[in-house]
């Protein structure tokens, strides 16, 4: 993707099998809200990105909401699949990653747009991933965002 920048500091191989792994999960987080072409967002393709004990928080003008993964998941799943938001898709822009000894965290800038409710729907923001490097692969461990 243009733009992304990947800063790292230990095995350069490892390094590179590292940011492969983390490209990919999070290019399937941002897949998982994608309902155009008649796409189905499926809420098992977004828990799995995240390990069992992730924190999610949403900053806000009225201060910081803290959710658990289905407490994240349930309602965007929800709105993607039964028909007010449609034909939308999240991207991201630009990035930056750092990894150390199976850690890494990433700071994402991202735009978003489909149809709310018949209306255009568009945005951006940014997004905070902390990831780690579990017995199942790379995970999420921890998810920040603030629209624009």
């Amino acid at each position: 993707m243009p733009g992304l920048t990947d800063s790292t500091s230990s095995h350069p191989v490892d390094n590179e099998n590292s940011r492969r792994e983390i490209e990919a999960l999070v290019a399937r987080f941002f897949a998982a809200f994608d309902n155009r072409n008649g796409t189905t967002p499926r809420l098992a393709d977004l828990v799995t990105c995240f390990t069992d004990k992730a924190t999610i928080v949403r900053a806000s003008a009225d201060g910081a909401e803290q959710y658990t993964v289905m407490e994240f998941a349930m309602p965007r799943i929800r709105l993607l699949t039964e028909g007010a938001l449609v034909d939308f898709h999240e991207s991201e822009t630009s990035a930056t990653t750092q990894m150390h000894a199976g850690i890494a965290i990433r700071t994402s800038r991202y735009t978003k747009s489909g149809m709310l409710d018949g209306g255009e729907y568009q945005g951006s923001g940014t997004k905070y991933f902390q990831f780690a490097d579990i017995d199942a692969g790379w995970r999420i461990t921890a998810l920040a965002w603030v629209d624009d």
